[in-house]
C-alpha cells in the first residue's frame, strides 16, 4: 500500500494506515517474526516504489531485461532489511504490549532506521515515510526538524492509530487526544515565516530540451541538441536568469569552449546569466566531473559531490570493472567534486544541486545561509515515463520547504518546475515536450532550525528515546 501514499498518487492517509498495520502485527510478534513482518513489509514497499530501476538498468546499462530485474530486486532485498531490523530489535529488547514502548520506540526506531538508509553505501534516502505528508499539515514542521522530523511524527501518529485498537479507553481518549495536539500545532506552525524575502523579484526561465536519453550522447544528434535549447531559450534573453538542466551540454567544457564563449557573451548584451549542466574533464588529473556552470556576470563551476553508485562511478572498481568489461556492461567513470554548492548567477548566491542530490536534505542545506535560491538540475529520462520523476519532484519540494527558499527545478525530459518556500508549486513542465517554465521569483536570506541544526536534534533524540526505553525496560523485567 504505502508507496499509493508518495507521488503521483499523494494518497497521503495511506502514511499512516500501511505503517500502523506493520505496527499493529509487530504487537504479538516474535524478534524472529518482528524480523519476518518487518522484510515482507519492505519487500512490499520497495517493490513496488522503486522498481523503475530496471528502466535505466535495461535501456541504458547495456544489461538484458531479466538482468535489470535480477540487479534491481537485489537492491529491493537489501533495502528491506532496515524495516526488518527495526522490527527485531523493537520485540527484541522491549516488553510486549506496553502502550509506551509503542509510543516511544516506534517513532525512534524507524525514523533512526531510515537515516541510516540515507548514508550507508552512500545511501538510498527514497520513500522515507515524511514525504507522504508533503502536502498536510505535518509538513509545517520541516522547517523546523526535517524530512526525519516529519518520519518521526508520521510513526508517531500511526502508532497512536495502534492504540485507539489495543489500548484501554483512557489511554484510546488520550491517544485520540495526541493526534488532535499534534494536528492543532502543526497548523498553527505551517504560516510561520522563517526566512525574510528579499524586496528585488527576479524574473527566470527553465529550459526543457526533452532530449531523449537514447540519443542524447549520440555525437551526430549534438547540433540538434544545441539547437533546441537555443530554439526555447530565444524568448527569455532579457531574464535575470535562464537555467539548462543536467548535461544540457552533452560534449566537454573544453570541447565546448566556442559555444560558450557566444553564450557569454549573449548573457552579457541581455544582462542574463546562465546555468547548464555539463561534463568536465580535468586533463591534468585525468578526472572527469558531472557538472553545472555558471556563464555571465560572475562566472563560476560546481562539480557533483555525491554520484550515484553504479550509475555515475563504480564502487570497488579494481574488483567489479573487469568483471563488468567481460560482460560487456559500460559503466561511467566519474570523480566526487568538493567545496561549497555555491554559485553566483541574477546577482545573488544559490545553492545548486545535480540530479540524486536534493534527495540528500543534509547535503542542501551546506549553501546555507548565503544562499538566497536553491537550484536543481536533473535529468530523468533514464527512468522513463515510471514513478520516478513524481517521487524525485515531491523530494524537492520538501528541501524547498525544509529551507524556506524557492527551489527552481530544470529537468531535460521533465519534471521541470517552479516550488516557492512553501513547497507550493508554482509552475509545471509537461513531461517529454520541449518547452520553458518562465516566471517571477522571490529571494530569501535567513535561516530555518532545520538548515542551521540539520539532522542532528531528531537523530540524537531518536537514539536516545532507545536507550531511555531499553533501561526503562530492564529495571521493570528486573
Amino acid at each position: 500500500m504505502l508507496p499509493l501514499a508518495f507521488s503521483p498518487y499523494d494518497l497521503w492517509f495511506i502514511g499512516f494506515i500501511s505503517p500502523a498495520i506493520l505496527f499493529f502485527l509487530w504487537q504479538t510478534a516474535t524478534p524472529r517474526q518482528g524480523f519476518y513482518r518487518g522484510y515482507v513489509y519492505g519487500l512490499g514497499m520497495f517493490g513496488a516504489g522503486v522498481n523503475w530501476l530496471h528502466i535505466s538498468i535495461n535501456l541504458f546499462g547495456g544489461v538484458n531485461i531479466v538482468g535489470a530485474y535480477i540487479i534491481t530486486y537485489a537492491l529491493v532485498t537489501f533495502l528491506a532489511i532496515y524495516p526488518a531490523l527495526a522490527g527485531f530489535i523493537y520485540r527484541k529488547y522491549f516488553s510486549k504490549n506496553q502502550i509506551l514502548y509503542l509510543l516511544l520506540i516506534i517513532p525512534a526506531i524507524w525514523t533512526f532506521f531510515e537515516w541510516c538508509r540515507s548514508w550507508i553505501f552512500t545511501g538510498f534516502p527514497w520513500l522515507n515515510l515524511g514525504y507522504t505528508q508533503t502536502d498536510t499539515w505535518l509538513a509545517g514542521f520541516a522547517p523546523l526538524l526535517g524530512i526525519y522530523g516529519i518520519t518521526w511524527l508520521t510513526t508517531l501518529c500511526a502508532a497512536l492509530i495502534v492504540c485507539i485498537f489495543i489500548a484501554n479507553r483512557k489511554q484510546k481518549i488520550l491517544a485520540c487526544i495526541a493526534l488532535v495536539f499534534i494536528a492543532i500545532v502543526s497548523f498553527s506552525i505551517k504560516n510561520i515565516q522563517w526566512t525574510t524575502p528579499d524586496s528585488k523579484t527576479r524574473t527566470i526561465a527553465l529550459i526543457q530540451g526533452a532530449i531523449p536519453q537514447k540519443i542524447k550522447w549520440d555525437r551526430k544528434n549534438l547540433k540538434h541538441t544545441l539547437d533546441v535549447y537555443a530554439k526555447q531559450s530565444k524568448p527569455y534573453w532579457g531574464s535575470d536568469l535562464i537555467i539548462w538542466p543536467e548535461t544540457a551540454l552533452p560534449i566537454f567544457y573544453d570541447q565546448a569552449a566556442p559555444l560558450i564563449d557566444v553564450l557569454h557573451l549573449q548573457a552579457m548584451l541581455y544582462q542574463t546569466d546562465i546555468l547548464t549542466g555539463i561534463p568536465i574533464h580535468d586533463n591534468k588529473d585525468n578526472k572527469y566531473f558531472n557538472s553545472i556552470i555558471s556563464i555571465g556576470t560572475d562566472p563560476g563551476v560546481y562539480n557533483k559531490r555525491h554520484l550515484v553508485p553504479f550509475g555515475e562511478y563504480l564502487p570497488m572498481d579494481s574488483l567489479l570493472r573487469p568483471i563488468l568489461d567481460s560482460i560487456h556492461i559500460p559503466m561511467s567513470s566519474f570523480s566526487s567534486g568538493n567545496g561549497k554548492p555555491l554559485l553566483y548567477a541574477a546577482g545573488i548566491p544559490i545553492g545548486v544541486s545535480i540530479c540524486y542530490e536534493d534527495v540528500f536534505g543534509e547535503e542542501i542545506i551546506d549553501a546555507l545561509p548565503e544562499a538566497r535560491l536553491l537550484v536543481n538540475v536533473s535529468n530523468d529520462a533514464w527512468f522513463g515515463d515510471s514513478l520516478a520523476p513524481h517521487q524525485h519532484l515531491q523530494m524537492a519540494r520538501m528541501r524547498a520547504i525544509e529551507t524556506g527558499r524557492f527551489l527552481l527545478r530544470a529537468t531535460n525530459t521533465g519534471i521541470s518546475a517552479i516550488i516557492d518556500e512553501k513547497g507550493k508549486l508554482i509552475g509545471v513542465s509537461p513531461q517529454f515536450k520541449p518547452g520553458a517554465l518562465h516566471g517571477t521569483i522571490r529571494t530569501f536570506t535567513g535561516a530555518t532550525p532545520y538548515s542551521v541544526y540539520g539532522n542532528y536534534p531528531v537523530v540524537i533524540l531518536s537514539i536516545l528515546a532507545m536507550i531511555i526505553g531499553f533501561f526503562i525496560d530492564k529495571k521493570r523485567k528486573k
